[in-house]
């Protein structure tokens, strides 16, 4: 009797097992691929939204005038910074120096302008920011630089820098060329004093520019001028090339007031008498000006000769002392040690105020010497009853002779 081996039952036992375990696997993966599925396509669908958000660009476009990489760019009206679909947060331009252009962004965001004019011949970095609608960021990065001009001028002026001047002491700038663009000159010039007070510019023709308050200045006020005229077009194709920050002290209050019908000066300190003295002035067809007139310059001795003021030869003295000039066209308080008995009693000059002197100035005691130690830059003269004309306010720094309203025109 043959006996079959029970390899068959084994066989379909074994087939059975492995298609339950064929089944039981395809279930394992079936679920493996539903679970790992869900999470990928968790995962992936998360990164499609990201990408999605950080790929969307803003809607904010940002646009820099003059084009980047430019040369030669005017000074003025050339930069400007504009936004379409969206609005202006910040624009920041800078020169090579670091040093920040002011301006303003207006229109409720739609540009930005610079406050004031750029300089010559400097490279400028632009860098702006928008915003649009949904408050998405679009920025512009830009850089250009000025032209370089070849015709200049700049301003020489009065007082100088760290000085200490009287009450009556205007900022007075003289230009190298005359100006037809003044409102531009005067815009770039900025004046701030402490303790603050109302200082208007006023031109004397195209070349004088004075500032100065309605009144005498307080003593002890702080001025600071601040001429930035470098980049300013003063008049077509010509360019300022300066920028300079200046700055003086308002002295003590000194006011002198000089009578020609009595031939004496008062000298007033805070509005005081200190010391009356005897002077003479100019004697009939060569009067003093009346007016307030502003101390210029002190010169220990001076020469003074009539062909520089259109007397001729009528005088030529070569050791003028103690000599303080008062206007441009040639007048002075000065010492006079040829006058003889005319100092309180009679008008002897060609126009000037002369006060008792010695030849060579050596007296520290005589009239002339005590004032004059006792004068500065800026003090004023006033005169009163002569028989000439008041002064021109552009006769020296004598602008107080104008009335505030004709001086703001």
């Amino acid at each position: 009797m043959n006996i079959r081996p029970f390899s068959g039952a084994s066989a379909q036992g074994r087939r059975g097992r492995r298609e339950l375990a064929l089944i039981a696997g395809a279930l394992v993966l079936s679920l493996t691929a539903c679970g790992g599925g869900g999470e990928s396509g968790s995962k992936a669908g998360g990164d499609k939204g990201a990408g999605s958000r950080q790929g969307t660009q803003s809607a904010a476009a940002v646009s820099i005038a003059p084009k980047s990489g430019a040369t030669g760019v005017d000074t003025s009206g050339a930069l400007k910074v504009g936004v379409a679909k969206g609005k202006l947060t910040e624009v920041t331009v800078k020169d090579e120096k670091g040093a920040k252009v002011d301006g303003a962004i207006t229109g409720g965001g739609a540009s930005w302008t610079p406050s004031t004019h750029l300089a010559g011949g400097t490279k400028y970095t632009v860098h702006a920011v928008a915003k649009d609608s949904e408050g998405r960021e679009a920025a512009e990065d830009s850089s250009f630089t000025t032209l370089t001009p070849k015709n200049t001028f700049i301003g020489n002026f009065t007082p100088e820098d760290g000085s200490t001047v009287g009450v009556g002491m205007p900022f007075s700038v003289r230009f190298t060329r005359g100006i037809t663009h003044p409102q531009d000159v005067e815009k770039a010039i900025r004046i701030r004093t402490e303790p603050a007070v109302d200082v208007e510019g006023h031109w004397f023709g195209n070349d004088r520019l004075d500032f100065r308050p309605e009144k005498y200045w307080k003593e002890g006020t702080k001025v600071t001028v601040e001429l930035d005229l470098d980049g300013v077009e003063g008049r077509d194709g010509v360019y300022g090339k300066q920028r300079k920050t200046v700055t003086f002290t308002i002295g003590r209050n000194q006011v002198s007031y000089v009578d020609a019908k009595k031939h004496t000066m008062k000298v007033t300190q805070d509005g005081k008498v200190v010391k009356t003295i005897p002077v003479t002035t100019g004697k009939p067809g060569y009067d003093t000006w009346n007016g307030q007139m502003v101390m210029r310059e002190k010169l220990v001795v001076t020469r003074m000769n009539g062909e520089t003021v259109g007397y001729g030869g009528e005088y030529d003295i070569k050791d003028v002392p103690h000599a303080i000039r008062l206007t441009d066209s040639g007048t002075f308080v000065h010492g006079n040690y040829w006058g003889g008995g005319a100092f309180g009693n009679y008008n002897a000059s060609h126009g000037c105020i002369g006060l008792r002197d010695v030849r060579g100035g050596y007296d520290s005691s005589v009239p002339a010497a005590w004032f004059f130690n006792h004068s500065m830059s800026g003090d004023v003269v006033v005169v009163k009853n002569s028989h000439d004309a008041t002064v021109a306010p552009d006769n020296g720094l004598n602008g107080w002779n104008m009335s505030w309203a004709d001086w703001k025109k």
